[in-house]
């Protein structure tokens, strides 16, 4: 007995030592697989040891703990699944209600007829529409009949757009594209479907370029969807000129050219003059609209096509400027003392410059100003106005009154490939005083703002405007 017993005793040190050996020689000891003999009957396979014991139930004698940490483990594997969320994908209840009951018709309780096409629907549904509720719900003689007659007014209404609005009383969320939108509009209009003509109105803001532009301030103003038309204005006074587009000019009617070129948030590239330019190019397209060309050859052909023309068009705004400048050589003007909103919008010059990219630029806008040469400097993010009067190539071409003021407002701008505004800054309507030769500083710019190439643009007045008797 007492030969076996140190053979046990020594067992589990033997097989620590020799457990300790393998480590330092860098090996692991491999365990054999012990199938489901080992587990089921409690053998155990010790590192070191080349025989199989038999233990009682799962116990190791070489690792006394090893059947409690087994439990723990085990435990917190169940808990951990136990909280782990578990997605199953279920069919959704909307997809079910469009699919069955507006797909399918199932239980129908009411036909539409319109341009041609039938739609089994459901009057529990119709009346989230204004005009189906309003029908249903009166003393209408459609609210007993279970076939209505729809008439369609509106050319713009196809029978694509009304599947889509009736589809849209049996869907939470509705996919607009843009080139069906306005049709789609139209028909949330005709049935009175706000939810509808809110995404839709939603989505024409999100899509406005240069080929959806004038159709969707067409469609915002029919509709009456303000909002719409007055973000396709703003997209029109920054991309009417720094984009310019032949089709655009072709679809711009006379009263939206107006309200562009009369507007002061115009953002126009180089001088005013620029704006007559452009303003003779939509004529001649508005005049001429078989004309087909490129951009580069549209000025060609409207100066030939304007040379044929009466000048007697030009003749009273020829008259109004040589009284101005009259006024500007006698030395009485000094330029604008206040700041009147109105009449910086209704007579400002617009002038504009695009900068490629980050660096330094000096420049001035040509053209006849009064006698007022503005120098305009960027660099190191400031803007930089300066009243240039010692370095003229000839004497007598500038005021050279002591002191000179002008109005002006001043903006940047920058946009994507889409047109779209992305950032934007002004310095609003000022009144800046500057003696000979000097300088000042007028916007400094916050570089994480600044997004090239860079649009400036600027409203001057260099006189007063003529008082009207």
């Amino acid at each position: 007995m007492g030969s076996l017993s140190s053979r046990v005793l020594r067992q589990p040190r033997l097989a620590l030592a020799q457990q300790a050996q393998g480590a330092r020689a860098g090996g692991s000891a491999r365990r054999p697989d012990t199938g489901d003999d080992a587990a089921g009957h409690g053998f155990c396979y010790c590192p070191g040891s080349h025989k199989r014991k038999r233990s009682s139930g799962a116990f190791c004698y070489c690792h006394p703990d090893s059947e409690t940490d087994e439990d723990e483990e085990e435990g917190d594997e169940q808990q951990r699944l136990l909280n782990t969320p578990r997605r199953k994908k279920l069919k959704s209840t909307s997809k079910y209600i469009y699919q069955t009951l507006f797909l399918n018709g199932e239980n129908s309780d009411i036909k539409i007829c319109a341009l041609g096409e039938e739609w089994s629907l459901h009057k529990i549904y119709l009346c989230q529409s204004g005009y189906f509720s309003s029908m249903f719900s009166g003393s209408w003689k459609e609210s007993s009949m279970n076939i209505i007659e729809l008439e369609i007014p509106d050319q713009n209404i196809d029978v694509e757009a009304l599947q889509v609005a009736f589809g849209s009383l049996y869907r939470d969320d509705v996919l607009i594209k843009p080139s069906r939108v306005v049709a789609i509009l139209a028909a949330a209009c005709l049935l009175q479907l706000d939810g509808l003509i809110q995404q839709c109105g939603e989505t024409m803001k999100e899509t406005i370029n240069v080929k959806t532009v004038c159709g969707y301030y067409t469609s915002a103003g029919t509709y009456g969807l303000d909002s719409v038309k007055k973000k396709c204005l703003e997209w029109l006074l920054n991309n009417l000129m720094t984009h310019q587009n032949v089709e655009l000019f072709k679809e711009l009617s006379i009263n939206v050219m107006k309200q562009l070129i009369g507007s002061s948030n115009l953002f126009v590239m180089q001088v005013e003059m620029d704006i007559y330019t452009t303003l003779k190019k939509w004529m001649f397209l508005q005049l001429v609209p078989s004309w087909n060309g490129s951009l580069k050859q549209l000025l060609t052909e409207t100066d030939v096509w304007f040379s044929k023309q009466r000048k007697e068009w030009l003749s009273s705004v020829y008259k109004q400027q040589w009284f101005a400048m009259l006024r500007a050589e006698q030395d009485s003007e000094v330029g604008p003392q206040e700041i009147n909103k109105e009449e910086l919008e209704g007579n400002s010059m617009r002038c504009g410059r695009k900068l490629a990219k980050d660096g330094e630029y000096c420049w001035r806008w040509t053209g006849f100003n009064f006698g007022f040469d503005l120098l305009v400097t960027y660099t190191n993010r400031y803007i930089i106005f300066k009243r240039n009067t010692l370095n003229q190539p000839c004497s007598g071409s500038v005021s050279l009154q002591p002191r000179r003021s002008i109005a002006f407002r001043l903006r940047l701008a920058s946009f994507d490939s889409s047109g779209k505004l992305i950032c934007n800054r002004t310095t609003g309507y000022q009144i800046l005083t500057l003696e000979k030769d000097q300088e000042q500083v007028v916007m400094n710019l916050d570089s994480r703002l600044l997004i090239f190439p860079l649009y400036i643009c600027c409203n001057f007045l260099y006189i007063s405007p003529e008082k009207k008797n």
